[in-house]
């Protein structure tokens, strides 16, 4: 199966020209979270999103934000999943699915066992592995040795490393977000280069296994 690659944090409207561009599988926009400089209120969100190419799935990112909140913002920019990044338990995700059906991605801090085995409980419909929740550092992959189910790998990955994430560890998805930046500002080539390593990592393995 395919990698697929979701590219985070965009929060200007040159971003998304390069998004589109690129056409990554995941856009990603961090909701009202001001500690991030790549944050964006609702109505940014949501215009934002009306540029990004349908084709690509709009996930919002959100920290510790009340569910009926997500619920309200997630229909009002019409995103394909929410993506939790703070300490969101069982209880917040059977709220939030109270109000809303969007898909849920939840993260996880993957630095030793305890977290990997809170996201395998984890309920969501698929879970993100962090070295820190958006430190933008790589954490010890070995780690991630017999995890059974699917996820977005995250941390510290650029065009420079995906390819080896990819062929070692087949994640669902790689997730980009401090990777794809000069100077703190989304790189249209960085963008362009990450989603190529991407395809191109997944065409060599796919030859690899079939010879075709």
């Amino acid at each position: 199966m395919s990698t697929l690659v979701k590219t985070c944090g965009m929060f200007r409207e040159e971003d998304i020209r390069a998004v589109n561009a690129a056409r990554p599988d995941y856009c990603g926009f961090v909701i009202d979270y001001p500690r991030s400089h790549r944050s964006v209120d609702m109505q940014r969100a949501r215009e934002l999103r009306a540029l990004l190419d349908p084709d690509i799935a709009a996930v919002g990112v959100f920290v510790d934000m009340e569910p009926q909140r997500v619920a309200e913002t997630a229909q009002a920019c019409s995103l394909d999943a929410v993506q939790l990044h703070g300490n969101e338990d069982e209880g917040y995700l059977q709220t939030l699915r109270h109000y809303s059906d969007v898909r849920i991605i939840q993260a996880f801090t993957a630095r030793d066992e305890r977290g990997l085995e809170a996201a395998r409980r984890s309920s969501a419909h698929c879970v993100l592995l962090d070295s820190g929740k958006g430190t933008g550092e790589t954490f010890d992959w070995n780690l991630l040795a017999g995890f059974e189910r699917p996820y977005f790998l995250a941390g510290g990955l650029s065009a420079d490393n995906i390819a080896q994430a990819i062929a070692e560890l087949s994640p669902f998805a790689v997730d980009l977000s401090s990777g794809l930046e000069t100077n703190r500002l989304k790189d249209p080539l960085k963008i362009a280069q990450a989603v190529a390593a991407v395809r191109a990592c997944n065409e060599n393995l796919q030859f690899e296994r079939t010879g075709q």
